[in-house]
């Protein structure tokens, strides 16, 4: 017998799976089950954008692009980014296509971080950060933020987990999973932190176009800022488009080249139908995210006021398109609570402590779906509780 453990990786033995993963292969073993797990928009690409990628198949563009994306795609995010975040990047050298947002972060961290470097993420946040640090050579400094703050990165937590090894900070705003936002005020409140420090930010704003009741602002919109911050954004959530697998970075150019060298040695280019379509949804895709935002809003009131209704306590996180309910009313943990919500009422909810370990005690729901399964899944979810009561 071969002994693999002396090919693997120690950086890739230590990575734990994703948390999220064994819900979902439960999940797909059960008729009539509710997902309120997967991150994913309800939503199929709107047609235009599908047309315009299926016009591009017919036309025979089924080439390599350039290894930054095509021109008129690169074109086309800077005018977006201008127009809707006032963020301005010349798409000669600041900009990047990436394969979803993911590669973007990861990319990132690649081409920014040293062994031995830190890398502040604050949490609960989004599973990829941590494990990417550490396939990197970095050192992860998880940051617990607290709902009494509703999650957001205050200056006393970031000020406390600086040490002169720490390079970058991630940004996760608006957050996956809690749905909370920083405000303009907010950020202003870390930026001196961060230029004290000479730290690089690393701002994942996949929902950017998925705030509710305030516009985004990005931490790159503030003084002395955008130079030292990479933005990291995408198709997926806002346009309904997660299976195209299309995101891209905006930042300071000596640092897109650097991700670029990497991107080009490990995918080459993303790929070109998405981008033919991507280059569709940001000509004309403004009416898409507008319908998709109200009513995304009008379901994120439901299911807050629902959760809250059955003694849940949730916060109104203002972004994304997921609640943070507080469980531990019920005694169980985050993973007892979704694995028997699961088997014995058939919704799929996704445990906290999977987006770090200050998430226990806590559940993410999405709110991507419609509203009558939300209702069936609220029925589901009161009877497991009050079983949990009367038990």
């Amino acid at each position: 017998m071969i002994d693999y453990s002396r090919f693997i990786s120690e950086n890739a033995r230590v990575i734990a799976p994703s948390g999220i993963r064994k819900f979902f292969d439960l999940l797909e073993e059960m008729k009539d089950a509710i997902s309120l797990g997967v991150g994913e928009p309800d939503y199929v690409t709107p047609w235009h954008v599908r047309d315009a990628g299926i016009y591009s198949l017919e036309k025979g563009h089924t080439k390599y692009t350039p290894n930054s994306g095509m021109k008129a795609l690169r074109d086309e995010i800077s005018k977006t980014m201008l127009r809707r975040f006032s963020l301005n990047y010349s798409p000669r050298d600041e900009i990047l296509v990436t394969v979803g947002g993911s590669e973007a972060i990861d990319l990132a961290v690649r081409a920014v971080i040293n062994p031995g470097d830190e890398v502040i993420i604050p949490q609960p946040s989004f599973v990829c950060y941590g494990p990417i640090t550490t396939l990197a050579g970095g050192v992860s400094v998880p940051v617990r933020t607290r709902e009494e703050d509703l999650f957001k990165l205050t200056p006393e937590l970031l000020s406390q987990a600086v040490t002169p090894k720490t390079k970058a900070l991630i940004l996760p705003y608006p957050n996956n999973p809690t749905g909370g936002i920083m405000n303009r005020g907010e950020l202003e409140a870390i930026r001196q932190i961060i230029l004290d420090n000479d730290l690089f930010v690393i701002s994942d704003e996949i929902y950017a176009e998925l705030t509710y009741g305030q516009k985004h602002v990005s931490i790159a919109n503030l003084e002395g800022m955008a130079e030292r911050t990479l933005v990291v954004q995408g198709f997926s959530k806002s346009y309904a488009m997660t299976g195209w697998r299309l995101g891209y970075a905006c930042g300071p150019a000596p640092i897109i080249h650097q991700m670029m060298k990497i991107h080009q040695y490990a995918i080459m280019c993303a790929p070109t139908t998405s981008q033919y379509a991507a280059i569709e949804a940001l000509r004309s895709g403004d009416e898409d995210i507008e319908e998709m935002r109200r009513d995304y809003d009008r379901r994120r009131r439901f299911v807050i006021d629902s959760f809250n209704s059955l003694g849940l306590t949730t916060f109104e996180g203002q972004g994304a398109f997921y609640v943070f309910p507080c469980i531990r009313s019920t005694g169980l943990s985050s993973e007892e609570f979704c694995e028997r919500l699961l088997i014995e009422e058939k919704v799929a909810v996704v445990p906290g402590n999977a987006f770090g370990e200050c998430g226990e005690g806590y559940v993410r729901a999405c709110y991507a779906t419609s509203i009558s399964q939300l209702k069936e899944a609220f029925a589901r979810i009161g009877s497991f509780l009050e079983r949990r009561k009367n038990g």
